[in-house]
């Protein structure tokens, strides 16, 4: 990712190479966030980062509407008992998938599982205590749900397609961290409703199909997988996540799609009537993302000189800077018509008249991560070019005539670039375990590498799992989409197998 050395370091920003320093500090000094507000993990969203976070809101809204979803606006606040229905839910079903029985052959009110730990309650109303206390909602499950079980009564009503975008609210007692671990979450979250689990399988493939051109758009690639049954949301028949892979190796989930079944159905009384009369229970799936997309693009894509946004979630796609406009009038008119004829071609362009020095506007925008920086001046206004500066490197010249396919061509440019920088850096961090297998008396420390992604062949049972990350020291990640395609044998059994995961440390 051509991270540069100490003298590339401006503007106070440290060098990428010390992510864990280079992160905090881009997010503020590019004006996304302020992180003083008196609340731990309660960032205030500046306009910038608001409008970056907004674009990507329109990107899941786009993949919304094209599959068919519609946009619901759920309360904040939820009542405890359907936490506490949530939490027995949870519970019955973790334990049933521990003790490999079906959840109705348990009975018991235990809280083991579920959000309860992690909530903020309100308990009072003025002055007034609350006969029910109640929360700001972690997820929205149970508010939806118990909506659902009204709305939906025949196979007519299905199937049921919902999501929103909403702030959610997590106590979060690790250490957060601007848009990866925060307390005050901005959300997305899908809710569907199905006749059957063949419909719900669809809609779980739909899901991923949705989440890869969402990624594709930010020039994420990622690594998707089925997550261990450890690490699957106890509530879930299964869970499916793609994670990033950020520059120091580690990965952040930046999606997940869980397929419930018909779990929930049964305890929130969500069933319909079908076409022969008969009553029978919903299957159904969740999809969610987060700001954690924001989090992945800044990390990924910014190098020792501030942010790299990829056009799609840029606000502002193209920067034009008048030059020497005190010596020629014709300066500020022509610049202000090549921001109008960008904007009517669709281009976020913004029009940087402010009176300071040429080099103060080229770090501001720099540093911000705008796609394209053009300079226009006397000169350029009579030779009709004008010289522009990509933030992935390189300056050309462009015809003003027909400047906007130009500019619209250089910001496909950009997002090929920043997809293949990325296709590189994964590459790179991204290896084969060192080793064919691993036996109890093996010493892993001087085969393990700080801030790299294992790819192992592993078909083990959980305790197989869990000798391998105590072995390892890492997690993992799940079993991937892409399996391989000759088989091979499984680090920790030794058994022929085609199911190929990662494990990785995990932010």
């Amino acid at each position: 990712m051509n991270v540069s050395g100490p003298s590339g370091a401006k503007r106070g920003i440290p060098v990428k190479s010390e992510f864990n320093k280079w992160y905090p500090a881009i997010v503020e000094i590019a004006d996304l966030v302020d992180k003083r507000y008196p609340i731990k993990g309660m960032d205030v969203w500046k306009p910038y980062g608001l409008t970056a976070m907004g674009l990507i809101d329109s990107l899941a809204r786009r993949e919304m509407f094209r599959t068919n979803h519609q946009e619901y606006r759920f309360p904040l606040l939820v009542p405890e008992d359907l936490l506490d229905k949530e939490n027995k839910l949870v519970s019955i079903l973790k334990a049933a998938r521990e003790s490999g029985v079906d959840p109705s052959e348990l009975r018991f009110d235990e809280e083991a599982s579920g959000f309860k730990k992690e909530v903020y309650w309100v308990t009072h109303g003025g002055e007034n205590k609350l006969e029910m206390p109640m929360f700001l909602r972690p997820t929205s499950e149970t508010p939806m749900y118990t909506m659902f079980s009204l709305w939906v009564r025949s196979h007519a009503d299905l199937p049921l397609k919902t999501f929103q975008i909403v702030n959610t609210f997590r106590y979060e007692t690790k250490q957060t961290r601007s848009f990866i671990r925060v307390r005050e979450i901005h959300f997305f979250e899908a809710h569907t409703v199905h006749a059957d689990k063949e419909g719900a399988d669809e809609q779980m493939e739909e899901d991923a199909e949705m989440v890869q051109r969402i990624m594709h758009d930010l020039c994420l690639p990622s690594l998707v997988s089925k997550r261990p049954v450890w690490d699957t949301f106890p509530g879930a028949w299964y869970t499916k996540a793609a994670d990033v892979v950020m520059p120091n190796g580690r990965t952040l989930q930046v999606a997940t799609y869980h397929h419930y079944k018909d779990q929930w159905a049964n305890e929130f009384n969500l069933s319909y009537e079908d076409t022969e009369g008969n009553t029978k229970p919903c299957h159904q799936t969740t999809f969610g993302m987060s700001e954690r997309l924001l989090g992945a693009v800044v990390g990924m894509h910014g190098d020792d000189k501030g942010l790299i946004l990829p056009p799609s979630i840029a606000p502002f796609q193209v920067v034009i800077m008048p030059v020497a406009s005190h010596k020629d009038e014709n300066v500020i008119p022509a610049a202000q018509n090549l921001c109008r004829e960008l904007v009517s071609k669709g281009i976020r362009a913004k029009l940087d008249s402010r009176d300071v020095r040429p080099g103060v506007k080229h770090y501001d925008w720099e540093i911000k991560g705008v796609p394209i920086r053009v300079e226009l001046g006397p000169r350029d206004i009579s030779s009709g070019k004008c010289v522009t500066t990509m933030r992935t490197g390189g300056k050309s010249e462009i015809n003003l005539e027909n400047a906007s396919q130009q500019l619209i061509d250089m910001l496909d440019q950009i997002s090929d670039e920043l997809r293949t920088r990325a296709s590189s850096l994964i590459s790179d961090l991204v290896r084969a375990f060192p080793l064919d297998s691993i036996s109890e008396d093996q010493t892993m420390d001087s085969l393990i590498e700080d801030g790299i992604v294992y790819e192992i062949p592993f078909n083990g049972n959980d305790s197989d799992a869990e000798f391998l990350e105590k072995k390892i020291g890492l997690t993992l990640l799940g079993e991937c989409d892409d399996s391989y395609a000759e088989e091979r044998k499984c680090i920790v059994t030794g058994e022929s197998t085609l199911k190929r995961c990662f494990m990785a440390r995990m932010y």
